[in-house]
Formats: structure tokens, C-alpha cells, sequence
């Protein structure tokens, strides 16, 4: 069985080490860009104009800033805004801003793509449920004939909610919740296996918090997202550095490398796939991982498949064997 099975979800008030789940220390203060979106917005944009060199933009920089990055009214200038009105955007006391006014914001910031749609989802109005992770016995089929390519699904919390043996095996051990959390982000950030696992942590790590990030821009209203990165926010002071970077992402295709202590490390391509809601959002993203053909990872990642499918092959009986012998 690649699913999980009813009861071996963990929640964002407790977190897996080793086999015992163990209740998550409490914290009174929030996290800035969770559940409430106005604050959200004036977060993003001060983190990201933090980012923002002055050189980079025109400006001189001088030794005797205060302030790194930009300052708010030479933001508000590079904008062609007002600077009380950009400090009120800030503060979280002007709403609704114009789309003129974001794209003129997200050229002044230089954001990407991905974090120019954050900013116009921060600054919207549309609150939406977040959406059901359901794993339908087709998308498990598919998982699972993908016997060579590593495979596994994620929800917008980054739960691992099915996999296929090769992918689960691959980042270690989805399939027994003994060996690893099946969240992503508190593997990452709570248990030092995941080091071992992803020998380019940081990336991975700030992969995980770019796409949280964007997972609260979207739903601030669901409060099992809001528990997790509070706790991780409490637990883990490399999250609480990363999150202030403002970082968002939205996963797509690339490269990753993971070790395994059976057959060392690999370079694997990923490319994600999406299964939408009736609406429209994504319910599930589902990663798919190769190997280049003919390089050294690609020897370790058959050898893998073959390990896995032996472990997976129950022993013959007696009888059975008997009969193999005879024919």
C-alpha cells in the first residue's frame, strides 16, 4: 500500500521523531505572513525591498544607511507612488491597491513571476478553502506503474499523501512514518536525517519555505498550514531565517541531488505535475524524478529499483520453489 493510511497523518500541533509523535512546543508569537493577508502583504514587501542593493537600482548606497536595501520613499519613488501611501500599504491600512500600482511595485522590487502573482494574491480580496488533497485510485495507479521513476504526491502543506515504492524509498523512507516525517517541510527543518538525504539542504530547505509562503498567500485561512509553520517558525531558527527573505516559489521542473546509503548519491531531474480542483486551484503536485541516461546516476537509481523490487517480492514458499526448480 503507497497511500496513507487513516491515522498516520500528523498535524501541525505534533511532529515525528523517530516512531513517537511528540507534541510541539508552545509559542505566543505569530508569524508574519499567517492568516492575516494585510499584514502578509506589508511583510513581503518590506523583506523584499530589504533585497533590493541601491546600486542596482540607480541609487548610492552610501556607508552611513540605516537601513538595508531601500528605504520606503525611495521605493515609493522607483514606484511612482505616493510615500504615505506606501507606508500605509506596509502598515496594512490601505487596501485594494490598484493593479497599476502592484506592477509598478513588483518592477521596482525586480520580483520574478512567481513572486509577482504572490503580490497581487496578497493584495486581492478572493479568500478561497483550501483545497482537498484526494488521492483517486487512478492517480495511485499511475504512481505505481512507474516502477523505474521515482514518484511521489504532495499536497500545499507539503504532506506526502501518496507515493510509489522507488520515490518513497528515494527520499528516505516515506512508506514507513518510523523512519521519516511524511511532511516535507518539518523533515526538513526538524529531523538532521534530512541532511543526509538532500546533500544540498539549503536549496531544499529554501524551496520548502518559498512554496509555504505561497501556500499562505493563497489560503490564510487554513489553520492546519497556519500550525505548521508556527511550529517550524518555534523549532527551527534556520526557518525563521529563511522566511524573513520574503523567498517565494512555485515548484516546476529542475534538478535535485539525494543520497541513498545503498547506492550513494544521485543527480536526478524532476518535473511536477498538477491535478486541479473543479475550481481550479491545485489539489495535488505530483514529482516526478529521472536519471540522465547513461552516467553514474543513472546506474544508482536502477540499482535502487532493483533493491526495492526484491524487498518488495515476497519469499518463495517450498512449494513454490520446488516448482520454479521443475520448469
Amino acid at each position: 500500500m503507497n497511500g496513507v493510511e487513516q491515522g498516520e497523518r500528523t498535524t501541525g500541533t505534533e511532529r515525528h521523531t523517530g516512531a513517537k509523535a511528540v507534541p510541539a512546543a508552545h509559542t505566543d508569537h505569530d508569524v508574519e505572513g499567517v492568516g492575516d493577508v494585510r499584514r502578509a502583504l506589508g511583510g513581503f514587501l518590506r523583506a523584499r525591498r530589504g533585497r533590493v542593493e541601491p546600486e542596482h537600482v540607480g541609487l548610492v548606497g552610501g556607508r552611513r544607511r540605516r537601513v538595508r536595501g531601500l528605504r520606503r520613499e525611495e521605493l515609493a519613488q522607483l514606484a511612482g507612488i505616493s510615500v504615505d501611501y506606501y507606508v500605509r500599504l506596509e502598515q496594512g491600512r490601505a487596501t485594494q491597491p490598484s493593479p497599476e500600482v502592484l506592477d509598478a511595485l513588483a518592477r521596482a522590487l525586480g520580483l520574478d513571476a512567481a513572486e509577482h502573482r504572490h503580490l497581487i494574491t496578497l493584495a486581492g480580496t478572493r479568500r478561497v478553502p483550501a483545497p482537498t488533497a484526494r488521492v483517486s485510485p487512478l492517480i495511485q495507479q499511475i504512481l505505481d506503474s512507474l516502477t523505474r521513476l521515482p514518484a511521489f504526491a504532495t499536497n500545499h502543506r507539503l504532506d506526502t499523501v501518496a507515493w510509489n515504492d522507488l520515490g518513497a524509498e528515494l527520499v528516505g523512507g516515506l512508506a514507513d512514518p518510523s523512519r521519516r516525517d511524511r511532511n516535507n517541510a518539518r523533515f526538513l527543518f526538524l529531523d538532521p536525517a534530512s541532511r543526509l538525504v538532500f546533500p544540498e539542504w539549503e536549496e531544499r530547505a529554501e524551496d520548502a519555505v518559498g512554496q509555504l509562503r505561497v501556500s499562505a498567500g493563497r489560503y490564510p485561512d487554513d489553520a492546519e498550514l497556519a500550525g505548521l509553520i508556527t511550529e517550524l517558525s518555534t523549532h527551527s531558527a534556520e526557518f525563521r531565517r529563511i522566511w524573513a527573505t520574503g523567498k517565494v516559489l512555485v515548484c516546476g521542473a529542475g534538478h535535485k541531488s539525494v543520497h541513498h546509503p545503498a547506492v550513494g548519491p544521485m543527480h536526478l531531474d524532476y518535473e511536477t505535475l498538477r491535478v486541479p480542483t473543479p475550481t481550479g486551484d491545485t489539489a495535488l503536485e505530483i514529482h516526478v524524478f529521472r536519471a540522465r541516461p547513461h552516467t553514474p546516476s543513472a546506474l544508482a537509481l536502477s540499482h535502487l529499483a532493483t533493491l526495492v523490487t526484491r524487498a518488495a517480492t515476497p519469499d518463495p514458499t517450498p512449494a513454490e520453489a520446488t516448482e520454479d526448480l521443475r520448469t
